[in-house]
């Protein structure tokens, strides 16, 4: 009983580790994208993708401010470390 609450737990906070790699991914993703419109951008000049870029970073924003948040809930219920 006690082993299996144990294994439980361990697992549960596993999720919310890879959880948090996850949302570092999707951050990174969404500057890159940002990063590749505006070049598309520079070259091709078409301002749609200006548009996607703009998009692309506030979406970074949004999952950074949503990461954090994240992670100090985590760290206030004692859930990770």
């Amino acid at each position: 009983e006690l082993q299996h609450l144990v294994i439980s737990y361990a697992v549960f906070c596993l999720k919310k580790k890879i959880y948090i790699v996850f949302i570092i991914f999707s951050t990174l993703l969404a500057l890159g994208t940002g990063a590749w419109c505006i070049w598309v951008d520079l070259v091709e000049g078409a301002p749609v993708f200006l548009a996607g870029a703009v998009c692309s970073f506030v979406a970074a924003i949004g999952l950074i401010v949503y990461g954090v948040w994240f992670y100090r809930k985590m760290k206030r219920l004692r859930l990770i470390t």
